[in-house]
């Protein structure tokens, strides 16, 4: 998916934000864009030639020794360690990796503790060493003080050894448009594409076996052997939700207790589920429109959606022409508009700030809030590690059509009717047309037989992981029960500022002794979303 650039995850394909944590983890950024305009905030090659991921069986986790340290995370005292686990876990005394790990520690009493909860963002790429953090200080705190909290990031992330990089210039400057005006135009954007393909090739080949969603959960497995535990419990947002039914498919024996956040569709990763997701946020960045018409005495950008939606896209146009320029040169073209706004459809916590920054773009011609916005939310230079593991996990999960001819008309066909996120998702994903490693044919089968209660959360409007594909992942898992937030469209529906008292609740008493809703059916229990953010020009 189209994750955006504030690592948010994205669940499925996104573009470079959506991990999914909760949405104030980007509001935060732009509050000083609102308050104040123009606030600111590698390996050797392997031989050439397509490779394809081991099919490896689920291999039990390998018991390396963690070594700790004492850190602070966002002012929260953790430990922080590192656990050597196999590169390939067919051969498990063969070449190791490192991976990067938090823990915030029980603190209740000994025999009130409920051992080790593993925690991840989404992404896939996203950094999980803080979520750690996050979660201990947004759960109830007597429930947080029961479990070891661990986060960590995952093989080839961040603070992971190697972490992966492709190209760390690619997102530097301004790109070439997302939507091609011409055939020419179209190849210049898919030889990008290519490049990428092969760059992550030269410089990380033999890493690109071992980079699919199976090999992080069987690295978490390996984390769960190192802590000494005979099961642990999980909690994942977007694509963290994915990995959390791969690893109770790998290892239904030694899951406790899991809740997942803005849940993927396991039968359509990734190709079909990032055209969902065009459609998707088609409608999310329609809702932002009718929300900017509903406040044209703040912003005076248009009293109707389509009047605000002729008045987006005409900032776009301009763009375009005359991008704004930075300190080096042009920075912020008609990408990294769409990139920056894209953060909207994850969260409606950003809308003010962002619609504050297109008012006095168009209207005091004042590029300073653009400015703003963009090095808050869009920036994506400093995330390309984030955006060449989702390109490596995602392109070896599965086999992605190598025919561009689909991959046109299908966007092509999108495009007429859900124009906001067609040509941009599929850019953002268009290296695994040409990815060296070859996936399975079909998307893993996901097993829920012999699980215990799973917790599954999910907003009725949500555009990275949408409804309807969360009730497939229910419908695989037997044991789930679902916690339904009623019109919520932001991705990560707990643990949120503004809270959702009601989705908490479910969540703290789950964690706190596994009580589930019990109303039957798939959608076992109806939350109302928070109210929408008021309007601050």
């Amino acid at each position: 998916m189209h994750l955006p650039a504030s690592g948010k995850m994205a669940g499925m394909p996104m573009k470079l934000l959506p991990a999914a944590r909760p949405a104030a983890f980007i509001a935060g950024a732009l509050a000083c864009v609102i308050a104040a305009a123009g606030c600111t905030s590698g390996g050797p090659a392997s031989p050439g030639g397509a490779a394809s991921p081991p099919a490896a069986g689920p291999a039990a986790g390998q018991a390396g020794e963690l070594h700790w340290h004492s850190c602070s995370v966002q002012g929260v005292p953790m430990r922080c360690g590192s656990l050597q686990v196999p590169l390939d876990y067919r051969h498990p005394d063969g070449r190791k990796i490192t991976l990067a790990v938090s823990e915030v520690p029980a603190t209740a009493p000994a025999a009130q503790q409920q051992g080790d909860l593993l925690v991840n963002p989404g992404g896939p790429g996203a950094s999980g060493l803080s979520l750690a953090a996050e979660v201990a200080t947004g759960l109830d705190q007597t429930v947080a003080s029961e479990y070891n909290i661990i986060g960590f990031d995952p093989r080839g992330v961040g603070s992971s050894v190697p972490a992966l990089h492709c190209d760390p210039s690619f997102f530097a400057g301004v790109r070439p448009d997302y939507i091609p005006a011409n055939a020419h135009d179209e190849q210049v954007l898919l030889a990008r594409a290519k490049s990428y393909a092969a760059d992550c090739q030269r410089r990380y080949g033999w890493l690109l076996p071992f980079m699919t969603t199976a090999d992080t959960a069987r690295d978490m497995d390996s984390i769960r052997a190192a802590l000494g535990q005979q099961t642990i419990s999980y909690f994942g947002y977007s694509w963290g939700t994915y990995l959390g039914q791969v690893y109770a498919t790998l290892f239904p024996h030694r899951l406790r207790r899991m809740a997942l956040d803005s849940v993927v569709n396991p039968r359509g990763v990734w190709y079909a589920d990032n055209i969902d997701q065009d459609y998707a946020f088609e409608g999310r960045i329609r809702a932002f429109f009718s929300w900017i018409a509903a406040h044209d005495a703040v912003y005076h950008l248009g009293s109707t959606q389509a009047q605000v939606q002729q008045a987006w896209y005409r900032a776009r146009a301009r763009l375009e022409a005359h991008p704004i320029a930075g300190p080096t040169g042009p920075m912020i073209g008609p990408d990294e508009f769409d990139d920056t706004f894209l953060v909207g459809g994850y969260t409606d916590t950003v809308w003010p700030g962002l619609a504050a920054a297109l008012a006095a773009y168009l209207r005091q011609h004042d590029n300073s809030p653009m400015v703003g916005v963009y090095r808050a939310l869009g920036a994506q230079n400093e995330n390309e590690n984030l955006f060449a593991v989702y390109n490596a996990v995602q392109c070896s999960d599965v086999n992605w059509p190598r025919n561009w001819a689909k991959w046109d008309a299908d966007t092509r066909r999108v495009y007429r009717t859900a124009p906001f996120e067609a040509w941009d998702n599929a850019w953002f994903n268009a290296a695994c047309a040409f990815w060296p490693v070859k996936g399975a044919a079909q998307p893993m089968q996901i097993r829920g037989a012999g699980l215990p209660g799973i917790l599954m959360i999910q907003g009725t409007l949500d555009a990275a992981t949408p409804y309807a594909g969360a009730l497939v992942a229910r419908r695989a898992l037997p044991t789930a029960r679902m916690v339904v937030v009623l019109r919520g469209g932001n991705h990560g529906q707990s643990l949120d500022q503004p809270p959702n008292t009601c989705v908490d609740g479910y969540l703290n008493r789950y964690l706190a002794s596994g009580a589930l809703p019990s109303r039957p059916g798939l959608v076992n229990a109806v939350c109302p979303a928070t109210p929408l953010p008021a309007a601050a020009g």
